[in-house]
């Protein structure tokens, strides 16, 4: 079974998010575009996903006569995600895919992430199977429960998320990491965790591994001995 995040996992969301700030600095001005993000940050560590949708509706309340508002909903939600998934995402799915079962986990909301999702064509490579919750790393018992197998690979670009799953599955896990996005350039957050099972320099590379590269890895790293239990206090940093 081959799970995969989105976010600069799959698709770069970087380069997203410097598109809508480019937009939102065009059509609203750089005051309204800070305060979109300034929200949009609050809500992340509130909610532990990021609310594109939720902060426009904040900045609404605050900004409710304006008429440009609804251009950034357009905006958000007509994007051509498809334009900016990174190089061989949907080969690399393609080449795991005849390895094992392949199925997107990822966080977010119920609105924007499915449409990201659909919009990158990301849908229909897993045939639908999609998994998108608050906290992932919290919900690997529902994720058994729907996809149960003997073993698992997770492809993710945060470490810390790869760190949670290892604890809770073990040997059962093979933790890839793809170099890519800020959050696996963060120096201080690479450095707080122990290594993946396997890094790659993006994800295009993931389809130069055979099976072999996948088999459980007997790892000598400390991930902690909770691997029993998932009551989410491996990690409670929000998404």
């Amino acid at each position: 079974m081959v799970l995969f995040d989105v976010d600069n996992t799959l698709l770069d969301n970087d380069a997203v998010q410097e598109d809508l700030s480019r937009f939102l600095e065009r059509e609203l001005g750089a005051t309204l575009r800070e305060r979109f993000w300034a929200i949009f940050e609050a809500l992340r560590v509130e909610l532990g996903y990021a609310d594109y949708l939720g902060a426009l509706q904040s900045l609404r309340r605050e900004a409710a006569d304006d008429p440009r508002l609804p251009l950034v909903s357009a905006f958000l939600l007509d994007y051509p995600f498809a334009d900016r998934l990174y190089a061989g995402a949907l080969a690399a799915i393609g080449h795991m895919a005849r390895l094992g079962t392949t199925v997107i986990l990822t966080d977010g909301d119920m609105v924007m992430q499915p449409n990201k999702i659909r919009r990158a064509g990301l849908w229909d490579a897993v045939a639908g199977r999609v998994l998108i919750y608050i906290h992932k790393e919290q919900m690997l018992a529902s994720v058994e429960r729907r996809y149960p197998a003997s073993h698992y690979v997770l492809v993710d670009d945060k470490l810390r998320i790869l760190t949670a799953v290892k604890r809770y599955w073990g040997d059962r896990v093979t933790t890839v990491f793809p170099r890519q996005g800020h959050f696996a350039h963060d120096a201080s957050a690479v450095a707080a965790n122990p290594p993946a099972d396997l890094s790659i320099g993006g994800i295009g590379d993931l389809a130069g591994y055979d099976g072999n590269t996948f088999s459980a890895h007997e790892s000598s790293t400390n991930y902690g001995t909770n691997y029993g239990t998932n009551d989410g206090t491996n990690d409670g940093q929000p998404a």
